[in-house]
């Protein structure tokens, strides 16, 4: 019988995953083989008769796991860029597999008193910086966890644990199922009225792929977006709005209402039971903000800084519907409509006319030259490894002495196996063991709009920073110079982890940046001037708007996971109404509700953590001056961010480092006159 491939030290160039070999049958009984290989390395920590050093528990205990990390990076990863039922429904069966192993880990009483003799003697031991770190990471993984509590409660906790990772798994099922299932077929041509030619085009494609006749429009973002944006046939505007805005809330096998409030109770519970007043306290002990009170304070005040413009905002976009074509009401499916063309009409710019400068490929190497002259880094595209889709492109990352820093996959376009949104991850962490650096594998994976027959793929503005976004948290993982897995990379402080992929959008609206890549996809000609200025005058164009609207979605993830008693919430979409009253400027749709597809906070790791978004604008605004005092291209300023936030993962207090980078503790008002918020 043929050995598992996943069980095998891959034997592939860069040792990257050998994705072609790989079965979906190999998957469950890798696991479960995996699973047991890191049973038996916990249990060799715990048996050691060597009295307890920091090298054989807590180091032994960060480097074990490898393979068993290795496969579930691997496997969930494709359910999230190239799922299938038969992937679904493994992941049903492994998630509360992993809940258990890992419970048996932090509940493991003689590892626990292993790591606590250690972490009881640091005042007598030598360590780094890193060491120190990871020490106090590891101890508190265990008393954060569960490990003081009584036994009949560590049986709670656990099977608490294992509903969890279900319920968030289904969760996730349930929006990508409503994404795929609704289709818009246009059959009359002049309900295309308004749209780009290369959307058409696209729709023409999708439809003759589906053998239908007309133009197919879906909730993926490169087909929904410009039709809410561009489309003049406001009734159709109106019909794929409250679609997308209705997802997994139709009270059907599909409906998510009450895992939203399954897991939000049960989270409550497992925080009480494990001491914290609420799930956010328990979350934010481990952040920058610390607490549920800062983290409401520093929303209110943004808020009411931004609320008077956004109010402001909102009237002179009714005032200009209402004189365009005589709106009486403004409503949700008419926003980004008349957003667009008040933005044309007060800077004379069409997100259409600046699409032919961003053809993908020249996007792509303009932001690799960009890392080039910050932080010295070389992209190769390379076709000697393997990967998970055509779509797939695959480049080898090497520094000026031509030493390898990173394997990078990218994966740009939307699929029916594939998650909407944007998002950075890694096949492999990079570590340093026995001498040996080992060098990460990250990906970014985005879904923007495909190339058709007779254009190649051309990005709007917003997908090109959403690129420059991804990409920096690409940068935060290939750039990774620390001995520990665990504190490698983007293994950071929730409310960090943003700054370095949200100050390299910074540089997408920068004249000297723009040059090296936005040119015409017919012509080669450079992005004239008079675009970029208007880029940079519209930037502050809404933010008012913008930023209520981040807020809100921060406010009302805290509001889930703050509040005292979730028991008595009865209605998400009532709950959620009463939260959003101090921040909608929309009338309210009862067809419509946010919790039921909110996967950042139900499926993804941002419960009580979507503050961290705007916390990192003011992180990355500050961090932006100090580039713009230098130069943007000042090396001097990048290899210090270089060396102190990109390289040193968690090493070390997120604060600490950004102060040895700036030199200050960061100030919000560079954010507030970067939005135009505050002269």
């Amino acid at each position: 019988m043929a050995q598992n491939i996943l069980l095998q030290e891959f034997e592939t160039n860069f040792n990257t995953a050998p994705f072609s070999k790989i079965k979906n049958e190999d998957f469950l009984p890798a696991f479960k083989q995996a699973i047991e290989k890191a049973r038996a390395e916990i249990d060799a920590i715990t048996s050691n008769t060597e009295p307890a050093s920091f090298k054989n528990t807590i180091e032994a205990l960060d480097y074990s796991g490898e393979q068993l990390d290795r496969i579930s990076s691997i496997f969930f990863n494709l359910n999230s860029a190239e799922t299938n039922p038969v992937i679904q429904k493994i992941a049903q069966e492994i998630s509360p597999l992993l809940s258990e192993f890992g419970n048996d880990v932090t509940l493991n009483k003689a590892l626990f008193n292993r790591v606590k003799t250690v972490y009881n003697t640091k005042s007598q031991l030598t360590l780094t910086k890193e060491q120190e770190t990871l020490l106090d990471k590891k101890y508190k993984g265990f008393s954060r966890n569960g490990a003081n509590l009584a036994e009949d409660k560590k049986e709670t906790l656990r099977d608490t644990d294992k509903k969890l990772s279900q319920l968030s798994l289904k969760f996730g099922e349930n929006v990508l199922a409503e994404t795929n299932k609704f289709e818009m077929l246009i059959t009359n041509k002049e309900d295309l009225d308004g749209l780009p030619d290369g959307t058409v085009e696209a729709a023409k494609q999708l439809a003759e792929s589906k053998k239908q006749e007309g133009w197919l429009f879906t909730l993926d973002y490169p087909s929904y977006i410009p039709f809410v944006t561009y489309a003049k046939n406001r009734s159709l505007r109106k019909k794929i709005t409250l679609a997308a805005g209705s997802k997994a809330f139709k009270n059907d096998t599909l409906d998510n209402q009450n895992i939203v409030l399954d897991i939000v109770k049960l989270r409550h519970k497992r925080a009480n039971l494990l001491g914290y007043k609420t799930h956010a306290h328990f979350v934010l002990e481990e952040r920058m903000a610390q607490t549920p009170e800062t983290v409401l304070s520093f929303s209110n005040e943004l808020l009411e800084k931004a609320k008077p413009a956004a109010k402001k905002e909102f009237s002179a976009l009714e005032a200009f519907a209402k004189k365009q074509d005589n709106i009486e009401r403004l409503e949700k499916w008419d926003g980004s409509y008349y957003s667009e063309k008040l933005k044309q009409e007060l800077f004379s710019l069409d997100d259409e006319k600046l699409k032919p400068y961003f053809k993908l490929e020249n996007v792509i190497n303009g932001a690799f030259t960009i890392a080039h002259k910050l932080f010295d880094l070389n992209f190769e595209a390379i076709s000697n490894i393997d990967k998970y889709h055509d779509d797939v492109l695959t480049y080898k990352v090497t520094n000026n002495n031509n030493e390898l820093v990173s394997i990078f996959y990218t994966d740009f376009f939307p699929r029916e196996g594939k998650r909407n949104g944007a998002w950075m991850t890694s096949y492999k962490p990079q570590y340093v063991k026995n001498g040996k650096d080992h060098r990460p594998h990250v990906s970014i994976v985005c879904n923007f709009t495909k190339p058709t027959k007779s254009k190649p793929s051309l990005l709007t503005f917003n997908e090109v920073t959403t690129l420059f976004h991804e990409f920096g948290h690409a940068l935060h993982g290939m750039l990774a110079n620390t001995t520990y897995p665990s504190l490698s990379g983007t293994n950071v402080f929730w409310d960090f982890v943003e700054l370095p992929s949200q100050v390299l959008e910074n540089w997408c609206y920068e004249k000297e940046a723009l040059e090296l890549f936005a040119k015409h996809y017919q012509t080669n000609e450079v992005i004239p001037m008079d675009l970029v200025n208007k880029i940079k005058e519209s930037a502050t164009f809404h933010q008012g708007m913008q930023t209520l609207r981040q807020l809100s979605f921060g406010l009302l993830d805290m509001s889930w996971h703050a509040g005292d008693n979730p028991e008595n919430i009865t209605s998400v979409k009532n709950f959620e109404s009463e939260v959003f009253k101090n921040t909608s400027l929309y009338p309210e749709t009862k067809e419509t509700c946010m919790s039921t597809a909110f996967s950042h906070i139900f499926q993804g790791g941002y419960a009580s953590g979507y503050y961290s978004y705007k916390w990192a604008e003011v992180l990355d605004a500050d961090a932006f001056d100090y580039f713009k005092e230098a130069g943007i291209f000042n090396k001097e300023v990048a290899t210090k961010f270089k060396n102190n936030v990109l390289a040193l993962g968690g090493t070390e207090n997120p604060m600490t480092l950004y102060k040895r980078f700036r030199g200050q503790e960061p100030k919000p008002e560079a954010l507030l006159k970067r939005a135009g918020l505050i002269k």
